[in-house]
């Protein structure tokens, strides 16, 4: 729970957070941004890091006057991020997805209801998830490791995963670059944040509702 409230904590402040990160780490930060988005992706039992509001607030920082933070580097750090953490994922689905049973301690701490949701996403949508997943909170860590799980070949993942994470890191530092500096969206910067992540959000409460539709044949 108080990793929960950090994290949520995180979110509200992640303006002031991310001042805070550059001031002291310096150039350290491209690492900090890297080693977040990797996790995040990468380690299924980390799906509630803040990766779209992070790449909209990174995105706006580059856009200050004096700014120590490049995005032509922001962005290639965090696609770099976003595609290894993917395929680590991958790995890890591949290696374990369908042995759960055998690891209590890891299954524990993965979120069951959100790899069921994740795995129904993937059925659906087939190879085009990798893509669309990237862009919804939670269902973007699973899917990677849906996808190694079910024996998706790998060429086919990869292609996708590479999309994806240049098109994901692309509307999230770019939409905050050109659009988080702007006096209405810095005063209200916490509650624009909490937006992205609910619009984010839709595509899986749609595909809640689909999934509770009962045929009418």
């Amino acid at each position: 729970m108080d990793i929960i409230m950090g994290v949520i904590s995180f979110i509200l402040h992640i303006d002031q957070n991310l001042v805070l990160m550059v001031n002291q780490f310096g150039s350290w930060t491209y690492v900090l941004l890297f080693l977040i988005v990797f996790i995040e992706t990468g380690v299924v039992i980390f799906p509630f890091l803040p990766g779209d509001s992070l790449l909209f607030a990174a995105g706006a920082m580059t856009a200050l006057h004096g700014s120590k933070l490049s995005l032509p580097i922001l962005m290639l750090v965090t696609v770099l991020g976003a595609i290894l953490g993917d395929s680590l994922n991958y790995e890890i689905g591949k290696k374990i997805g369908h042995q759960l049973v055998k690891y209590p301690r890891l299954s524990k701490l993965i979120n069951q209801e959100k790899l069921e949701k994740a795995e129904e996403f993937f059925n659906t949508h087939g190879g085009s998830t990798i893509f669309l997943g990237r862009f919804i909170p939670f269902i973007r860590t699973f899917i990677p490791f849906t996808a190694g799980a079910s024996s998706m070949r790998y060429s086919h993942f990869a292609m996708f995963n590479a999309i994806g994470g240049i098109c994901w890191v692309a509307v999230g530092t770019l939409a905050g670059f050109f659009f988080g500096n702007i006096p209405f969206v810095a005063a209200h910067f916490s509650v624009v944040v909490l937006g992205i992540v609910a619009v984010s959000l839709i595509p899986v409460f749609i595909t809640a509702i689909k999934s509770k539709r009962v045929p009418t044949n």
